[in-house]
């Protein structure tokens, strides 16, 4: 479930009007911005950026980005983008740094076969290169054969399975994850060609008969680049919720927050399942998620997070 909280009757040209009172004199007005933007969807968000546009010709994204900085710029000018705008955005971060290609990973995992799909053609549209042609250009090896199979997977979103295939392709992963013989190639097509549930059938088949999940035997392994995304692929396709409790989880832990994490998990989750990680964040640390990110940082940042976690003044 959502945690975002947003009027059904709003004006965007109210709302356009406001956010460039906000930014307009001495000093910028940034309660009015978040109060504005952190109760508004995706739709709706858009309208407004819209109407900012025709009445006073000038992107609001840009405008914002004169006025506010840091890991609070960060969080607005992501949420402001539509959703496979901002997985395209998230996704070129990562290649242009070279590194955290699990990103990757869990964008191609976490999606639905359309939504994918529209992630790579926000990011041709954006970029002028395709999402799979970039990945194949900064990643080799298997790393490379792993992402761009999985960009490129569209999957079959039904119910039906094959337990046979459930059954031996259950023993290849056991053999190349368990017993480490090298069948790496094997690994990647079974992950970027089975569905969700036929991948789902596989791996509970797997951990019937070797009593311990699979994702288990690779924790040892993600010190490299393609282990990890490996283990986010696996852990997304099981439980994307569990995987982002996660994320946030050891965002907060690490010394010093890890902020892009957190700002990546809210941002993108609070239209989607925010409350259903927020519930599985207490019960597994008994603190509210409000509180915990509360004591990690702060000022505008901070409120803005809050506001879309739902926390209400």
């Amino acid at each position: 479930m959502a945690t975002l909280i947003f009027p059904t009757n709003h004006s965007p040209v109210d709302d356009a009007e406001s956010l460039h009172k906000a930014v307009e004199g001495w000093g910028t007005d940034e309660k009015s911005i978040i109060t504005i933007l952190g109760h508004r969807n995706t739709y709706q968000r858009q309208q407004i950026r819209k109407a900012y546009e025709e009445l006073f010709q000038e992107d609001l994204v840009k405008r914002l980005e004169k006025e506010i900085h840091g890991e609070f710029e960060r969080a607005v000018y992501r949420w402001i983008l539509e959703p496979a705008d901002r997985d395209a955005v998230l996704a070129h971060v990562v290649i242009k740094e070279g590194k955290n290609y699990h990103v990757i990973a869990e964008i191609a995992t976490v999606l639905s076969p359309e939504e994918l799909l529209a992630v790579r053609r926000a990011y041709l549209l954006r970029y002028k290169h395709s999402l799979e042609e970039d990945v194949a250009a900064t990643t080799s090896g298997h790393l490379r054969q792993l992402l761009v199979g999985l960009v490129t997977s569209y999957r079959y979103v039904g119910e039906e399975i094959n337990a046979r295939l459930a059954q031996s392709e259950a023993e290849i992963l056991h053999e190349a994850i368990k017993e480490k013989k090298g069948r790496e190639e094997e690994v990647i097509r079974i992950l970027t060609t089975r569905s969700k549930t036929q991948l789902l059938a596989t791996f509970n088949r797997y951990r019937e008969a070797h009593e311990t999940p699979i994702y288990e035997k690779l924790e040892d392994e993600t010190s490299d680049e393609f282990h990890k995304a490996l283990y986010i692929a696996i852990r997304c396709f099981i439980d994307h919720t569990e995987y982002y409790e996660l994320v946030v989880r050891e965002a907060i832990k690490r010394r010093g927050t890890d902020e892009d994490a957190l700002t990546r998990v809210i941002v993108s989750r609070a239209e989607k399942d925010l409350r259903d990680i927020k519930e599985l964040y207490y019960h597994k640390n008994s603190v509210h998620l409000e509180q915990a990110v509360a004591k990690e940082i702060s000022g505008d940042y901070k409120n803005f997070l809050l506001t879309l976690l739902g926390k209400e003044d």
